[in-house]
């Protein structure tokens, strides 16, 4: 059933706006298509419940409430949510589309990732988890599955450092989980990755994701999970009575730095873990910093020349020594030099040996020194300051091309909605103009947003509650109008809004609402083909009252050939239905056949669609007929000639 309903999406728009191009990823309570938003005209993601799990309501209400406190986190590791709605009653999100793919598959690919990759990736991981720690929100379910690496800036995703990472499914396992049956054994986690306090009691907290992240980190690094086996019940429980033994036990050469941090993360007792995710990622931090920094150290050490090729006759032993500057990686290469540095001690002069001369360097090393003092205390004071220039009111592109004249770097802040000044336009700076800044320096610059406004959301079909929540998202205020009646929209859906959806309001505007108070209580009959005295009867009944008007229609005469409201319809007592009647056809005129042959006679009432009964002699001359000619009767009437 649920591959049907997949596959019958596929090029349908829902709520006019998403047009589904394809599926993406199929999951055990969602699946992922991809999608164009028409009115926005962007990529998206969009995931919809599976039917099975549309009627649980505790499930949909969590996943309604957890996409709501997801859509707040605005982080940049966090995949963001759009929007929400319901489609054929089956609740669904417009997520961020990623361009990439998940960190399962690179593993797929490449086995494993050396730890520089691996620390990358979880750094990024661990910044998304922790800003959802901080809003409250445990994720339950960290796996590469859920771990999507985007394609780098420099250029697809085989330079995993640069790639940029985001965590998807933020409140999707906790909605499963909260609408599950305690009952049921079923361990709403993936066992791989489940800390041993969900195992033993159930209980998830933020030391729960940070449990699952230091299992990721092993993953990355040997490229298998720490335990494996047939039964997910018992690999669930090795977690438990089990610790999670060392990366380099598999992966000879992993530094001490990754396995004393998958030990800290992974720790049975959660009260020895790292409280939560930016407490795991600040340990992070620190590894790569010192993992970085020892990469360095030793890529200059492979470049210092070894003692025995030194200059054996000098007495410094660095003086000789040059660094090449095409060697060395770009992050570590010293500034430009004319040429290599080389310094000797002669075997017998020196310093001392110079002593008519020493009276002489004295006083112009302490000019030298005096000379330079000055110069720094200028170049620090004054010398590499400017002036900054002013930016206020003009356009982004102007102001980028003044500072890129003026050698500056500019960077953006938030920026300000103003009700005067339009989109774009600067609206300060800082440092502000003419204030004293390095000649090359840095200003930062806050935009325009121009007049604060928010469209009105597509409401249409939406629950009142979500309806107000997605009213509250755009600063904007909900007023119910009248509740009406409803035959295609629930009770308790908003039937339409005004202003309509689209609509460029200022925040604190009022949105009315008409909501839906179902289908009306009287049931229109249906009454086509029906007699218009017993289509009376029948209305009159239910406490509805007919309006005819009559129709020339080949039915039969006072027949019912249409109706409004249609049969099925709901409509409220002494509603008015609107019947037509059929006139019946035409009326025939019946021709003159008297003193004309019987068989011709006959002929000519026949060809007008009326029936003829011969009376005496077939074969012999039309006498007498009835009706008489001229008469007017309906088709198919019977016409009797007399013939002899």
């Amino acid at each position: 059933m649920d591959t049907t309903v997949a596959d019958s999406l596929i090029g349908t728009t829902i709520d006019g706006r998403y047009r589904i191009t394809g599926r993406v990823a199929r999951g055990g309570m969602a699946t992922v298509y991809g999608a164009v938003d028409e009115r926005l005209e962007r990529t998206v993601a969009l995931k919809i419940i599976h039917p099975s799990q549309a009627t649980n309501v505790h499930f949909v209400d969590r996943f309604t409430d957890e996409a709501k406190t997801i859509a707040r986190l605005t982080h940049p590791n966090v995949v963001a949510v759009y929007d929400q709605g319901r489609h054929q009653g089956l609740p669904y999100l417009v997520m961020e589309y990623v361009q990439g793919r998940t960190l399962r598959d690179l593993l797929t690919q490449r086995r494993r990732l050396n730890p520089v990759e691996a620390l990358a990736i979880l750094e990024q991981m661990l910044a998304a988890i922790a800003a959802a720690h901080r809003a409250g929100l445990v994720h339950r379910d960290v796996k590469p599955e859920n771990v999507l690496v985007a394609e780098a800036p420099s250029g697809g995703i085989a330079n995993l450092v640069d790639s940029v990472v985001k965590v998807a499914d933020f409140g999707l396992a906790r909605a499963v989980e909260a609408s599950s049956n305690d009952d049921s054994g079923q361990l709403m986690a993936t066992v791989a990755y489940v800390a041993p306090e969900l195992v033993a009691n159930g209980h998830a907290d933020a030391r729960t994701d940070v449990y699952a992240a230091g299992i990721v980190l092993y993953e990355m690094v040997t490229g298998r999970v720490p335990f494996d086996g047939d039964d997910p019940v018992q690999v669930a429980w090795q977690h438990v009575d089990n610790d999670v033994p060392k990366p380099s036990a598999l992966v000879r050469g992993l530094p001490t730095a990754i396995d004393d941090l998958v030990a800290r993360a992974t720790r049975r007792d959660p009260g020895a873990r790292p409280t939560d995710a930016g407490a795991l990622l600040a340990e992070v931090q620190v590894v790569r910093d010192d993992l970085g920094a020892a990469n360095v150290e030793t890529a200059l050490l492979r470049q210092v020349p070894s003692r025995h090729t030194a200059d054996r006759t000098a007495m410094i032993p660095a003086v000789t020594t040059t660094f090449p500057q095409t060697d060395r990686p770009t992050w570590s290469r010293l500034p430009q030099q004319s040429g290599s540095v080389h310094r000797t001690t002669p075997a017998r002069r020196g310093f001392f040996a110079e002593g008519g001369k020493r009276r002489i360097l004295i006083p112009a090393a302490i000019l030298v020194m005096v000379l330079v003092v000055a110069g720094s205390t200028w170049w620090v004071t004054l010398g590499r300051y400017t002036e900054a220039p002013t930016f206020v009111n003009m356009t982004k592109a102007q102001a980028e091309q003044r500072a890129d004249q003026a050698g500056f770097e500019l960077i953006y802040g938030d920026g300000r909605y103003d009700e005067t000044v339009a989109k774009d336009v600067v609206l300060s700076q800082n440092p502000p103009a003419d204030e004293k800044i390095v000649k090359g320096g840095i200003i930062t610059l806050t935009v325009s947003l121009g007049p604060e406004r928010y469209p009105v959301p597509d409401l249409a079909g939406m629950e009142l509650a979500a309806a107000k929540g997605e009213l509250d998202n755009v600063k904007l205020k909900l007023k119910e109008g009248k509740a009406q009646y409803s035959d295609q929209v629930g009770e308790g859906f908003v039937i339409s809004s005004d202003p309509k959806a689209g609509t460029q309001l200022r925040p604190g505007d009022t949105v009315t609402l008409v909501v839906s108070k179902g289908k009306a209580p009287i049931t229109v009959p249906d009454l086509n083909g029906k007699n218009i005295n017993e289509a009376r009867q029948i209305l009159q009944q239910l406490g509805l009252s007919a309006v005819e008007a009559r129709k020339q229609n080949d039915a039969p005469r006072d027949s019912v050939i249409g109706q409004s409201p249609k049969a099925g319809a709901g409509v409220e007592k002494d509603t008015e239905v609107r019947l037509d009647v059929s006139e019946g056809p035409p009326f025939v005129t019946v021709p003159r056949v008297v003193d004309q042959p019987c068989p011709q006679g006959q002929q000519a009432l026949q060809a007008l669609g009326l029936r003829v009964r011969v009376d005496f002699n077939p074969n012999g001359t039309v006498r007498a007929q009835q009706p008489a000619e001229n008469t007017q009767v309906e088709p198919n009437s019977e016409v009797a000639i007399q013939c002899f």
